[in-house]
């Protein structure tokens, strides 16, 4: 009959059967917010924003030059400029310590959108590790900055931390394994640098006395 043809089939073996039973569907990724979400797509890319001729183009052209068909290192371009907006002092401030860093290419601004973007890339893909190098490097660089505005001026620092978002946790003394080999090594180098130090001061007693030598001589001769 139809009914034993079925089950004598290899498709439709009781095995067959039952793993298709256990079968689930395989699980949606959850799709990870973005810092760059609060763009409107409206908005115009950074180099088209002020041209005054993009009153008068075609709403086609201004899809085409907004950030709804932008690419992600053109957003990203937008929200730095945001950022830097954001804790500038003036429209005319460039060089304040907040903004372009003590470093030259260590913006405190520019910085912060870069390391968000990296650690949104870190979640999609972990094992990415050159990127992670470089989100490590950048909040080391931004650390740092901010450690030293902290000490110059904490009010900028508290303004600066407040609108980026920022965190800032001071970094952690730093604390070594006391071991043997450790302990020998330091002893040998104490009393290598206590030579050292012995030698250099005969050499200055030595120089010393010659110095004396010489003005008393010098003395004698004007007598």
């Amino acid at each position: 009959s139809l009914i034993s043809f079925c089950f004598s089939h290899p498709a439709c073996s009781p095995v067959l059967q039952a793993a298709r039973g256990y079968a689930r569907p395989a699980a949606k990724k959850k799709e990870i917010p973005s810092h760059l979400d609060d763009l409107p797509p409206t908005m115009l890319k950074k180099e088209y924003a002020n041209l005054p001729i993009m009153n008068s183009v075609d709403d086609v052209v201004k899809r085409v030059l907004s950030l709804e068909m932008a690419s992600q290192k053109e957003k990203l371009r937008v929200k730095k400029q945001q950022l830097v907006e954001k804790v500038r002092r003036s429209p005319t401030d460039n060089g304040s310590f907040e903004v372009q860093g003590k470093l030259k290419k260590g913006k405190v601004a520019i910085l912060t959108a870069r390391i968000r973007t990296l650690e949104e890339h870190l979640q999609k893909h972990p094992k990415d590790k050159s990127n992670r190098r470089l989100l490590l490097m950048g909040l080391d660089r931004r650390r740092k900055m901010l450690s030293y505005l902290r000490r110059v001026n904490y009010s900028t620092f508290e303004k600066t931390c407040q609108e980026l978002d920022i965190q800032y946790s001071p970094p952690q003394p730093y604390t070594r394994r006391v071991t043997k080999r450790w302990l020998v090594k330091k002893a040998l180098c104490i009393k290598v640098f206590q030579e050292k130090q012995k030698l250099k001061a005969a050499v200055r007693l030595r120089q010393r006395r010659e110095r004396q030598a010489r003005a008393r001589a010098a003395r004698e001769q004007q007598e």
